[in-house]
This record gives C-alpha cells, sequence and structure tokens, in this order.
C-alpha cells in the first residue's frame, strides 16, 4: 500500500459542486441502404460492395503476438497472402511525425508489414489511394456501458472514426449489482436522471442479469463493434455494500471494506479503473443527491488505493465545476492519484474559447498541483463548444431554475397538465425571470427550435421562439409551451451553436498542445436527447485543421489516438506500426466533416437520440475487419472488451 497522501490536511465531504457536463452547459449560457461498390477488392469477389456479411473478412486466426514472421524470425515481405493489404494511401501514424506513401498489411488482427509497394496480394485488398490511413480514434470519456447490449455497434461513434472508447465514467455503472432487484431498479432510474438515458430504453434493452462487474464485463465482450473498457463506478459500488442508505450517509469502516473488496474483484477481472463524482447536479429521480456525494474524503481515497495494486488502472473525478476551480478540489484530485501509487486521475469537462483563456489557465494549474506532489492530474476538454438542447421532458438543466424541479420531476401526464394551465406558466415564468444564476436561460425568445415530433409543428424548426410566438401571436413562454405540448415535450431547443472563430479555435489548440489537457470528453451514450459531442473528432479534422489551417493534419490524429492511448496505457493502440493491432480509418482530407445532427428514433421502447452520421470516413476497421464501409455500418463485431494488465499497462 502507498504511504498516506501528504497534499493537504483531511478536508470535509464536498456537496458544492457542479458536474462536468452541467459545467459546460452553464460556461455555453454565459452562467458564473443499397451500397454503391467501394474499394475493397477481393480474390474472389473484386471489385464487390464489402458490407455486412457479403464478402466477409476470412476466419480469424489466434491473436497474433507482434509482426507475422517466418520460423527464421524475419517478417515476410515477397510473395506472401496475407489477410488484408491497404495500398497506396499517405500513413498517418499517430506518432505526430509527417505522412508518407506506403502500404499496410495486416495479419490476425495485427499490422504485419508498413512500407511503400509491399509485394505479395492479400485476400481482400483496400485502394487507399488519395486517402489518409490512420489509426483509429480513442474516446475517452463516454457512457457506452447500457447501449452496448442494445447496439454493439456503439453508433454513431465509429461512424466518426472512433474504434476504441473508455466506459464506467462518472461513478455511474450497471455493475456490481446486489440480489435486490431493488438495486438495479435504482441504478436504471438514476442514469435516466444523470445520463439521460431513456428509463424505457434501459428496462427493454439491457437484461440486468449479472452481479459482479467479471460478469458483466464478460457479457459485453461478443456483443462489441468497438473496442471498449469499462471503470467501476463509485454510486454501484454504494449501492451494493449500502442498500438504500447508500443515498442517506457516509459509510462505515466495515461497508468501505466491502466496497474496496468489490472494487478490487472488478479491477482484478480487468476494470480499467475507478470513477466516482461529487458533482451537485448529480441528482436521482427523486431529487436526492446520487450515492457518490455522500461519501467522505476517507472513503473516496481508500477506494483509490485499491488501484496501487493494478498496473494500467486510472482514476476519473468530478470534483467542481466544469474542472477544479479551488483548493479543495485540487488537493482530492492530487490525494487521489498519490492514494493510487500516481496513476493518473481526469476530470471534466474543460471549455475553451478565446474569451476565457485565463479561466482555463486557472484550471490547469490543478496538474502543476499535483505533479509538484508526485502525482499526475489531467484535464478532458472537449473541443467545441457544447451547444445543449432542452427538453421539457428530460427536464435537464431545467429543473435547476428555482422552483422548476418539482414540475421537471412529475410523470409525464401530469407534468403536461401543469405546463398547460395558464396560471402555472405565469409563476413557472416569473420563476425563470427572478434574480438567480440561471436567470439567462428564461431569455425564451432567443431560443432556437431544434427539433419537434408532431407534422404541425415542422415549420418551426430552425426558428427562433420570438419568431414563432410573433407568428402565434402571444407571449414567448407561451409559444415554446404550446409548441412542446404538441409533441408530447418532446421539442428540443436551446440557444443555436454560433461557428467558433478563428481566435476560439487558436485558444483551444493552444490548450490540446499544453500536456495537462487531453481532448476528450464526449460524453457519448449519455444526454441522448441533449448532446451531440459523439462527433468531436470529425469536427476537428473539418475546422481547425482544413478550413482555418491551425493544426497541422498530422498532428490532429496524434492528439485523438497516441495521447489518448498513452494516457490510459493501451497496449498497441493509438499507432499504426508493425505488431499493432490493426484499428485503422481512412479519412479524405478534402471532405471530412460530421453530418448535420438531427433526431433519430432507434431506441428501445421508441425513445429518440441525436444523430449524425459523417463524411470523408468512409471505411473504419477494427482488428482489420470493417465495422463501417462505405460510410454505413456493418454487422461485423471484431471488436473486444480491453482488460488492465492485459491491454492496459
Amino acid at each position: 500500500m502507498p504511504a498516506a497522501s501528504t497534499c493537504s490536511p483531511p478536508m470535509r465531504r464536498r456537496h458544492a459542486s457542479s458536474g462536468s457536463i452541467w459545467g459546460a452547459i452553464v460556461v455555453m449560457w454565459g452562467w458564473s441502404s443499397g451500397a454503391p461498390d467501394l474499394t475493397f477488392r477481393q480474390a474472389s469477389c473484386r471489385r464487390r460492395a464489402y458490407r455486412g456479411t457479403r464478402c466477409a473478412p476470412p476466419p480469424a486466426r489466434p491473436a497474433a503476438t507482434g509482426p507475422v514472421r517466418r520460423t527464421d524470425g524475419t517478417v515476410p515481405r515477397i510473395g506472401v497472402m496475407h489477410d488484408l493489404l491497404i495500398r497506396g494511401g499517405w500513413v498517418v501514424d499517430g506518432s505526430g511525425d509527417e505522412r508518407r506513401r506506403a502500404d499496410v498489411a495486416v495479419d490476425a488482427g495485427r499490422i504485419s508489414a508498413i512500407g511503400p509497394d509491399l509485394d505479395g496480394d492479400a485476400a481482400t485488398v483496400l485502394d487507399a489511394d488519395g486517402r489518409a490511413v490512420c489509426p483509429g480514434f480513442v474516446d475517452v470519456h463516454t457512457h457506452y456501458d447500457a447501449q452496448v447490449f442494445w447496439d454493439g455497434t456503439l453508433s454513431p461513434s465509429p461512424l466518426h472514426g472512433v474504434t476504441t472508447v473508455i466506459g464506467g465514467n462518472c461513478g455511474f455503472t450497471i455493475a456490481p449489482l446486489s440480489d435486490d432487484p431493488a438495486d438495479g431498479e435504482y441504478l436504471m432510474r438514476m442514469l435516466s436522471r444523470v445520463e439521460g438515458m431513456p428509463l424505457e430504453s434501459l428496462r427493454e434493452g439491457v437484461p440486468w442479469d449479472w452481479r459482479t462487474t467479471a460478469e458483466y464485463l464478460d457479457a459485453v465482450d461478443p456483443l462489441l463493434g468497438i473496442n471498449a473498457g469499462f471503470k467501476v463506478g463509485h454510486s454501484a459500488l454504494r449501492r451494493v455494500v449500502l442498500g438504500e442508505a447508500a443515498t442517506e450517509r457516509e459509510a462505515t469502516d466495515d461497508e468501505v471494506a466491502a466496497m474496496a473488496g468489490l472494487l478490487r474483484d472488478g479491477l482484478a477481472a480487468g476494470a480499467m479503473g475507478f470513477s466516482s463524482t461529487w458533482s451537485t447536479t448529480h441528482n436521482d429521480t427523486e431529487g436526492r443527491p446520487v450515492p457518490s456525494r455522500h461519501a467522505s474524503r476517507d472513503e473516496v481515497l481508500a477506494l483509490c488505493a485499491v488501484l496501487y495494486d493494478f498496473p494500467g488502472t486510472s482514476l476519473e473525478m468530478l470534483a467542481a465545476a466544469g474542472g477544479p476551480v479551488d483548493d479543495e478540489s485540487q488537493a482530492l484530485l492530487c490525494d487521489m492519484s498519490l492514494a493510487a501509487g500516481g496513476r493518473q486521475v481526469n476530470w471534466n469537462v474543460m471549455q475553451v474559447t478565446a474569451n476565457n483563456v485565463d479561466e482555463c489557465r486557472q484550471k490547469l494549474a490543478a496538474s502543476d498541483y499535483a505533479a509538484e506532489r508526485g502525482g499526475r492530474v489531467v484535464a478532458l476538454t472537449i473541443p467545441m463548444v457544447i451547444a445543449a438542447r432542452l427538453s421539457l421532458a428530460s427536464g435537464f438543466v431545467l429543473d435547476a431554475i428555482p422552483g422548476w424541479a418539482e414540475v421537471m420531476f412529475l410523470p409525464p401526464e401530469e407534468k403536461k397538465r401543469v405546463l398547460a394551465d395558464p396560471a402555472e406558466r405565469r409563476r413557472l415564468d416569473g420563476l425563470a425571470q427572478s434574480d438567480h444564476p440561471l436567470r439567462r436561460l428564461a431569455n425564451w425568445g432567443t431560443m432556437t427550435i431544434f427539433d419537434t415530433v408532431a407534422p404541425e409543428n415542422d415549420g418551426f424548426v430552425g426558428r427562433t421562439v420570438a419568431d414563432i410566438a410573433a407568428e402565434l401571436g402571444c407571449d414567448p413562454f407561451d409559444a415554446l409551451l404550446d409548441v412542446a405540448l404538441a409533441d408530447d415535450l418532446l421539442t428540443s431547443f436551446g440557444r443555436a451553436d454560433a461557428p467558433a472563430s478563428r481566435e476560439d479555435w487558436q485558444a483551444r489548440v493552444d490548450v490540446w498542445r499544453d500536456g495537462r489537457a487531453v481532448i476528450g470528453a464526449s460524453d457519448a451514450g449519455a444526454h441522448l436527447d441533449l448532446l451531440a459531442t459523439f462527433n468531436y473528432p470529425t469536427r476537428v479534422l473539418a475546422e481547425p485543421v482544413r478550413q482555418h489551417g491551425l493544426l497541422p493534419f498530422e498532428e490532429a490524429i496524434h492528439r485523438m489516438t497516441a495521447v489518448q492511448a498513452d494516457l490510459y496505457g493501451l497496449v498497441g493502440r493509438g499507432r499504426l506500426a508493425e505488431g499493432a493491432h490493426a484499428d485503422v480509418i481512412l479519412v479524405d482530407e478534402d471532405v471530412v466533416d460530421s453530418d448535420p445532427v438531427s433526431l433519430r428514433a432507434d431506441l428501445p421502447g421508441g425513445a429518440a437520440r441525436l444523430y449524425a452520421g459523417a463524411s470523408g470516413i468512409d471505411d473504419v476497421l477494427v482488428a482489420g475487419v470493417p465495422v463501417v464501409a462505405d460510410g454505413a455500418l456493418t454487422d461485423h463485431r471484431p471488436g473486444r472488451v480491453l482488460r488492465s494488465g492485459t491491454d492496459s499497462r
């Protein structure tokens, strides 16, 4: 065990911080099928579409541990038959080095050779002429823990070039579970609130038939199209050990020891680490703080200390509003790292614009504080300003307006009745217009309608509420509620995402080049009708790289692949090299971009989510098998659960 950490004296339990995405939204608002021919060529079906199960890849061989070699140890280069040969592309290997014209050979799921004009042939040849051949992107902050059971592709992330994700963040996981069905029910309801996952989707789409983290990981493993690692969440641990008391009090020493034992079992099974939150916006469906918010500082550090014995593990914590802005938060993050033997702890989310550079410097100082004491703290920063799509159905963020929570937590039919009552409308608007930190949210007329459901509302999409109110001859707040009620409250609205300026992008590039911050924090798989930040890789390649010329393409690839893989100690990922896993994407630099974001009702139970495809990333390979071909998802599932100590170190 490590020595006791010494960053600071013991401190009180903190319940006055603000959470990652919510904190980011605060910043945003200014508060404190037929497919055409593809470029695949197979020996048995030249120029045919390589999609779904057509022209299926060769059967997988046993996993390789490095480059395919002859018995004398040399790498075969002449006259060989590879599983896959990617020909004629510009290899951008993730190191940040300049591109080079080269072929890439793949055998048994790994890269077996990289070089110009490789001799030999392959069962499958992919023509990459004119495209960049890059490692797949690594997204280190997602919430795909539940979605994997109804959508093993983890869409839409792979459409944007993502081949590896890390889940189990913010302390919110669905393992371990106890034998009491009430605990699983609680976690479902909690996730529906704090992470915006529709309750009906969690009920219908997730089996909930495991108990341990090991059983959960084994259940997920065969479902994956891309690779995924998962942490163990603090709130799940507390619920298993304390039951209903998890949201009522601190844990006893025996209870902390029991949680530590469960965490140890999870890490031994390959969980990637431990996550927690003290964010005051993380409340369950009853309006109570989630279980981890009732933990003492000593409890958090005792659980972090379990990681000391498990190489390849790390920590994630939400300790303050958008980042560590005070001494207590800095000290907590530092002590967490020290308790775990210097493992990295990352926090989120930091948004950067030309107007908040000084604030970002202050937040990044948490890394300096930890480094001076032997710890490691890293900020996760999302590349674009988060444009939240609010909804009266979920009530997320809106419930933070003083006096609104009691209405936002009502059952749907009762909520609609209240919102249709003229007197209640005046009361709610009056509360929103009062003097409080979220006052600017109540400028209803400035809101833009993003998505509607009812046919009669089609003409309102893309228009401001003020414009709609003028047409309807009513007050903006009444206009917004009338539109929402016609949509069963499913209307999404908010401030339109104004294009970032060149100065904004320059400020972000400067932060990305700072060793104290890493691109990440997409929250993909969560806040499904609120946020659409899953597309950050294509946005980066389109805007600061191509449009503004502020970041070389090679550097951008490096900062979304190798940097994240190194942060988590992922073995053989994030770079294209002989022996590395063949997680490869082909990028057309001239057109790569995200498609427009829109609502898509494809979740279990009929719920909707925000979704966007991409342009310019037509081919995405995981272990050399296409998970995206011609820009569309395939039926292949070559992904795997990444396990600490084996896949990370």
